[in-house]
């Protein structure tokens, strides 16, 4: 019985949510990527909460490739983040590969501020 690509994926996610979990003062910056968009979240898991989102569909967010995209998603993410006094925060990858725009929103949070 072969898996497919989401079902993987879905145990991929369900493996890490095991181990990375929020906390108000540490939240979880969730990655959501689609083939047109990519949206993260910072979520406080202890009251099942979203602390504050962004996506590459708000104004303001450079449309370039998929990769500067990412990138400015990140710091965008890191921006409110820091104004909303997060300073730390744990990465959910989401099941996906850490490389291309996930690495890229990572490198990008981390450029603009945010430690994790």
């Amino acid at each position: 019985m072969s898996l497919t690509k989401s079902d993987r994926r879905q145990r991929i996610k369900f493996r890490i949510r095991k181990i990375v979990s929020g906390t108000a003062a540490k939240p979880r910056l969730s990655v959501f990527r689609s083939n047109k968009e990519i949206y993260a979240q910072l979520i406080d898991d202890v009251n099942g909460v979203t602390l504050l989102a962004a996506s590459s569909r708000e104004k303001g967010v450079s449309k370039g490739t998929n990769v500067e995209t990412a990138n400015a998603v990140g710091k965008l993410v890191a921006e409110k983040a820091v104004k909303a006094g997060i300073e730390t925060v744990t990465f959910d990858r989401g099941g996906y590969l850490y490389h291309g725009r996930i690495q890229s929103l990572a490198e990008g949070a981390r450029a603009a501020g945010l430690k994790f």
